[in-house]
């Protein structure tokens, strides 16, 4: 039987709380020299002279977590590391607020650094998440990745 792949989404934003959890959490692993972190926030972009207020995410979850699942397996052939972590919000997300966390832990940095941003650049590639920009007062547009 085929294992079910982790599931990569949480509900709201993610609390920067997280972090010092994550990295509290690996102070005991005593090969690890160095984590890599990217965060990624929600912008008050303009655009066309409206205001981004908040980012709606939705995703093809199933999917989605499994070419999550696809990209770990090639993140962990590519660089030596020793755990990855990879989270992203569902909902409404307003601006200022954090939507998606990536950490890696090596024993070397370049390679911790070198893998945290291959997942970011195969997720935004590769992964079917969709993030609508609500724009203060009403409107609204689907978000493209740059």
């Amino acid at each position: 039987m085929k294992k079910k792949p982790k599931n990569i989404f949480v509900e709201g934003a993610i609390p920067p709380e997280k972090l010092a959890t994550s990295v509290a959490n690996h102070q005991d692993r005593t090969n690890i020299g160095a984590h890599s972190i990217f965060l990624g926030q929600v912008r008050a972009d303009e655009i066309d002279g409206k205001v981004v207020e908040a980012i709606e995410f939705s995703a093809y979850e199933e999917m989605a977590n499994e070419t999550y699942a696809a990209i770990r397996e090639e993140v962990f052939e590519k660089f030596d590391l020793t755990c990855a972590h990879v989270y992203h919000s569902l909902g409404t997300i307003p601006v200022g607020q954090l939507c998606f966390y990536v950490f890696t832990s090596s024993q070397r940095r370049k390679q911790a650094m070198a893998a945290t941003e291959y997942f970011v650049e195969e997720i935004k590639k590769r992964v079917p998440i969709f993030g609508k920009e609500l724009f203060e007062g009403e409107g609204h547009q689907w978000k493209v990745n740059s």
